[in-house]
């Protein structure tokens, strides 16, 4: 049985979703401003593993919703100085449909399975957000402003507790920007009104003109009740979304005669690191997929950096690191190119064992998604083909099926086999090795060598791979 750490009970337990059919889940998406940071990525790698461990644990479906915030202070800054001769709704919606497509191809090609994720936007959701909100005003546990419509933390306190996910201290101020950093709380903004020429949409209250745009956590608020219902199976999110984002929205979802729960398991990864630190762009350590590959790495190689660490943990990227990681994917791939360059063994205690490791790989992950015990099952299952004469075909594909299916790495996707012309050379070669004409052979040593491929003399026979 799958088991993880749960946010909302401090605590390792056992995952039971609360219908046999499906899993409900919920991801914060990004704020679709810009590109997302490597940082950001690593938590959606980490949501991704989870979802894989869900889905494996109950041989159910996962109904996962993840959101575009695609109106907040930041799309709203960035639209109008990007694209200023444009109307504001539509500079809007230019903006940010740019980064949604820029991030789902992103998620692709770090290995995410995103094929039955929802995407999902805060804009296709205005009129849910308003009734959320008149909702609470009725409750009187949200107030009128002059400068839009708030939550009442000292009212809903009086019914609920404030700070499921963390001891806050709530104080009597009022804040109106959708993100802040304070170790106090404050009463927040569930609509402000419009400033200037900004996007907005109406909204009258008693015959009051309320014409404006929904606060940042209201916009999840509405989007998991309405795509998922309430309480939903898993929320997850960054340490960074506890909060106030992640309390916020527990507060407005359950405020009230509202359920008492808004999602039965909180699932919260660490930060990433990079040389140690938080990223900043004023230390130059404020890196995105981009920086990655421009390097040559493959993004993959950055998936397993990120797995080779744990998600309660902060994970620190070095380039070092990753080129580590990358060595260590590179040998898997030399593996997986063996099925070209040799028979089918069939040789039955290489796939016991391959099997076997298998297993233990998975109850690894099990385990409060230990992933890095994983990989250590993962290599020594490599390991057993190394100098091998003939490989066990099967106990391949049972280790690209893990990679793929569990891990996804599809590593075996990123191997071809070598054109009948470089097979030709390599033949050549061997000839030319046997009436030990060692010039011609290194000759073609060196020109295969100069196209990427990398020749071997094991004891069996030449061993090709890639670069």
């Amino acid at each position: 049985m799958l088991k993880f750490h749960n946010t909302l009970t401090r605590k390792v337990e056992s995952f039971q979703p609360s219908s046999a059919a499906i899993t409900t889940m919920y991801s914060c998406g990004p704020t679709v401003y810009n590109y997302a940071h490597i940082g950001n990525l690593s938590a959606y790698i980490y949501s991704d593993i989870l979802t894989r461990m869900i889905k494996l644990s109950t041989g159910k479906p996962v109904k996962r919703v993840m959101n575009f915030t695609d109106v907040d202070d930041k799309t709203v800054r960035d639209s109008k100085l990007k694209y200023a001769d444009m109307e504001p709704m539509l500079a809007l919606a230019s903006l940010t449909r740019e980064y949604e497509e820029i991030f789902k191809k992103e998620m692709r090609e770090i290995g995410n399975d995103i094929s039955e994720v929802h995407f999902t936007r805060a804009t296709e959701h205005i009129e849910g957000i308003k009734k959320q909100i008149e909702f609470l005003l009725d409750a009187k546990i949200a107030y009128k402003a002059s400068d839009g419509i708030y939550f009442s933390l000292s009212e809903y306190q009086k019914t609920r507790k404030y700070g499921q996910l963390l001891k806050i201290s709530v104080g009597n101020s009022r804040i109106d920007n959708d993100e802040y950093d304070k170790d106090v709380a404050g009463d927040f903004a569930l609509w402000k009104k419009q400033k200037g020429d900004e996007p907005a949409w109406e909204f009258t209250l008693a015959g009051e003109d309320f014409t404006g745009r929904p606060g940042w956590h209201i916009e999840c608020s509405a989007m998991i009740k309405e795509n998922l219902g309430q309480p939903i199976d898993v929320h997850t999110g960054s340490v960074d979304n506890i909060f106030p984002h992640h309390e916020n929205e527990i507060a407005q979802s359950t405020a009230g005669q509202q359920p008492e729960k808004l999602a039965n398991y909180f699932f919260h990864n660490e930060h990433l690191l990079v040389d140690g630190k938080k990223m900043s762009k004023s230390l130059g350590n404020f890196y995105k997929l981009s920086d990655v590959t421009d390097r040559g790495f493959s993004p993959l190689a950055f998936r397993l950096l990120v797995l080779q660490g744990h998600y309660r943990k902060t994970t620190n990227f070095t380039w070092g690191n990753l080129e580590a990681a990358s060595n260590r994917l590179n040998k898997w791939k030399n593996v997986f190119e063996l099925t070209y360059q040799t028979e089918d063994s069939r040789d039955e205690a290489q796939l016991e064992r391959v099997n076997a490791l298998v297993d233990q790989a998975i109850g690894a992950m099990m385990d409060d998604l230990n992933v890095a015990e994983a990989l250590k099952y993962l290599d020594e299952a490599f390991t057993l083909f190394a100098g091998s004469d003939g490989v066990n075909h099967l106990a391949l594909t049972a280790l690209a099926v893990f990679c793929s299916r569990e891990l996804g790495l599809s590593v075996v996707s990123l191997t071809d086999d070598i054109t009948d012309e470089q097979k030709a050379k390599i033949a050549e070669r061997e000839e030319a090795r046997a009436s030990q004409n060692w010039a011609l052979a290194d000759e073609i040593r060196n020109v295969l060598d100069q196209q990427g491929i990398v020749l071997d003399d094991a004891k069996g026979g030449v061993i090709w791979h890639r670069a």
